[in-house]
Formats: structure tokens, C-alpha cells, sequence
């Protein structure tokens, strides 16, 4: 009878501990760590802008490319270059630092992207369903980590650039009467609020395309703006030597390799991100090799090599440091050659078949581009003007 009394009620008490332990295993699936809180919620976001701006896609599919930090070295640069060497140099350099520091702190914060990470974990019991679905676009599918935004950091930091570039340059003379101390505060404010109006379209279509969390496109933009504002204080960078270039990327590069190798060491994989993309994405054409986070130290460090090369050549120093870089009909001819010039480098495409050889080419490309816009394209002009003036100021 003991025995049988002990045996019936251990069969009584197992059921029991089993429901309690599956209890309180739901319990612990049903409450998220303080990241999947806050991306449960912010999924509602990048929802309610899909569902309720649904129309206005292809509009912020736009202005999402348009921040590409890809367009800093393609468009913004050797634009602004003919108008101010100072200028077009230093948003090189803050923008190939300001994306040096977004590729390590992606290795760091391993930030999930939207649409992968909804596909990866299940609708808490506050949401239903229908809220862990989202839409992807042909750019929603880039392969690095999420945070900060690269788009949201690049966009912030060579448009504050360009703005404190602007303001700086006409301050002095804005000071003079009350006047134009009025006029120069107008246009003050103008640009501010120009720069916050593009910024938060572009955190805003980052978001809506389901590539961000709206957490990370403001941290970006705050990062961006610090990088940018550090620049502001180095005005040195704008006559820096091909020793300090070749240098300044050596290390950087370097810094980059041994954080790769001692993630690889810590038994993380540091390109985790890139075997997501490819899981979850609905199109697999909408993956590319240019959004790898090693593509954009590639492109980085040629740009920057590409530059050093360019501002310290006999050519650049005969061509546009003499009495014809100060001439604004050479400046508007070489502002006409590069835009010309920048259909040839849209057109041009890597083949991105082998990795190594993307990688090479791609280094190659970003290096022409600075080499092109400063020192052939002036040399050219120069030449069809027909004057020969070598003389320095």
C-alpha cells in the first residue's frame, strides 16, 4: 500500500511539475530582453509608415539613395572640390572616418536589420501577427549589421560639412553692419533647418524601407554630426602630405583587420550578418557585394589614397593652385568635365562574381575618382584654354 501510495502520488505530482514547468518556460519566452522590447516596438513603426505611406515608396526609395554614402565620393565631393579645395577635402576625410567608425561599431553593437529580424523571432503576446510583417524593397536588403546607419551617419556628416563650410566662409563679412548680420542669420536658419529637413528624410525612408530600427538611424545621424564637427577642428587635414595620407590609411586598415581577427578569435563571426541577408531576403537579386562592411573600407581607403595622390601631384599644384584655379570660368569648365566624367563612373560596373577580385577593383575605382576630378579633369581644361600659367600665388 506504501508503495503504491508513493507511486500514485509521484504520477499525480509529475503532470503537475511538467504544466508549472511549462509555465514558466512561456513565461520566459514571453518576456523579451530590454533590444527585443524595443525592436517589438519599433517594428510597429516601420508598419504603421508601410501601411500608411504605402503610396509615397517609390519617393523614399529615392531619397533613401540619394543618402547612400557611396554618392559622398561620386557626387558631393567633386562638386564641391572646384568650388572650394578646403572644403571637398576635408568631407573626404570626415567621411571616410566617419564610415570607418560606422563599420566598427556595427562589429560591436551587432544591431539586427527589420526584415530579417522579424522573419527570426515571433510576435510578442502584446502584438499580433499582422504587426511582425513587412515589406522589402529592391535596397531593403543590405548585409552588414544594422547600428548605427551608415546612410542616416554619411548623409549627417558631409551635409554638416557643407553647411559649416558655407556659414564659415560668408560670417565675417555677414558681421560687418546689423544689416547684414540679420541677412546672415536668415540664411542661418535656413540651411539648419534645410539640413534637418533632408536628414530626417533620410532617417525616415531608411526606416520605411525596413533596413533600420529608428534607433539606429538616430544614432547614426548623432554620430555623423560628431564626426564631422571633429573635422571642423582639424583644419590641418586640407594640406596633409601623401605621407600622411598613405599613413592615415595603413592604420586604419590595420586597426580594422585586428578587430576582424580578434572577433574571429572570440569565436564570432564578424560577417554573421551577411549569411541573414541571404536567408531572409525575398529577392535574392537584391543582395549586393557593395553593401558588405568590408566593401565599404575598400571604398573608403581608395577614395582616401586616390586623394592624397591627386592634392599632392605636380599637376594639381601647376593647374589649380596657380592663377587659373582662381578663375571662375575654369572652375565652371571643370565643373562641367566632372559631371560629365561622373556618367562615365555610373556606367562603369565591377563584376562581382569572385570576391577578392570586387574588392581590388572596387579599391582601384575609388582611387580614380579623387585622382580624375583633381588632377586630369583641371589638366585637361587647362590645356583647352590654352593657358599655360604655372606661376603660384
Amino acid at each position: 500500500m506504501t508503495s503504491t501510495g508513493k507511486i500514485s502520488c509521484m504520477q499525480t505530482e509529475q503532470p503537475a511539475v511538467v504544466a508549472m514547468h511549462s509555465f514558466f518556460s512561456a513565461r520566459q519566452r514571453q518576456s523579451p530582453t530590454a533590444m527585443e522590447f524595443l525592436y517589438s516596438h519599433e517594428v510597429l513603426i516601420i508598419q504603421h509608415l508601410q501601411n500608411s505611406y504605402g503610396e509615397y515608396h517609390d519617393f523614399l526609395s529615392l531619397i533613401s539613395t540619394v543618402g547612400d554614402p557611396r554618392n559622398i565620393f561620386c557626387i558631393y565631393f567633386p562638386l564641391w572640390f572646384h568650388l572650394s579645395h578646403s572644403v571637398g577635402t576635408k568631407m573626404i576625410w570626415a567621411a571616410v572616418f566617419g564610415d570607418w567608425f560606422n563599420l566598427i561599431f556595427k562589429w560591436i553593437l551587432f544591431g539586427q536589420r527589420p526584415y530579417w529580424w522579424v522573419q527570426e523571432n515571433p510576435p510578442f503576446p502584446l502584438h499580433n501577427e499582422s504587426s511582425h510583417h513587412l515589406k522589402q524593397f529592391h535596397i531593403t536588403c543590405e548585409t552588414g549589421p544594422g547600428s548605427p546607419s551608415g546612410h542616416a551617419m554619411g548623409s549627417s556628416c558631409v551635409w554638416y560639412v557643407m553647411i559649416t563650410s558655407a556659414l564659415n566662409s560668408i560670417q565675417p563679412a555677414a558681421l560687418n553692419t546689423d544689416h547684414t548680420s540679420k541677412r546672415f542669420w536668415l540664411l542661418r536658419s535656413c540651411l539648419w533647418a534645410a539640413f534637418w529637413v533632408i536628414q530626417l528624410s533620410v532617417c525616415i525612408s531608411r526606416v520605411f524601407i525596413a533596413t533600420h530600427f529608428p534607433h539606429q538611424v538616430i544614432l547614426g545621424l548623432l554620430a555623423g554630426m560628431v564626426v564631422a564637427e571633429a573635422f571642423e577642428r582639424i583644419p590641418s587635414v586640407s594640406n596633409a602630405s601623401l605621407k600622411a595620407y598613405i599613413q592615415t590609411n595603413i592604420v586604419l586598415f590595420s586597426i580594422a583587420m585586428i578587430f576582424y581577427l580578434l572577433l574571429t578569435l572570440a569565436g564570432v563571426d564578424p560577417l554573421w550578418s551577411v549569411a541573414k541577408a541571404r536567408r531572409w531576403c525575398s529577392n535574392p537579386d537584391w543582395i549586393h557585394l557593395d553593401t558588405t562592411p568590408f566593401a565599404g573600407l575598400v571604398r573608403n581607403l581608395g577614395a582616401l589614397v586616390g586623394l592624397g595622390l591627386a592634392v599632392n601631384s605636380e599637376t594639381f599644384i601647376q593647374t589649380c593652385k596657380g592663377k587659373n584655379g582662381q578663375k571662375t570660368r575654369f572652375k565652371l569648365m571643370c565643373l562641367a568635365a566632372t559631371l560629365t566624367s561622373l556618367q562615365a563612373f555610373d556606367v562603369l560596373k565591377i563584376p562581382t562574381h569572385t570576391q577578392m577580385l570586387f574588392y581590388i577593383l572596387s579599391f582601384c575605382k575609388s582611387a580614380s575618382i579623387p585622382l580624375v576630378v583633381v588632377a586630369l579633369i583641371p589638366y585637361c581644361v587647362r590645356l583647352m584654354m590654352g593657358d599655360d600659367d604655372r606661376k603660384l600665388d
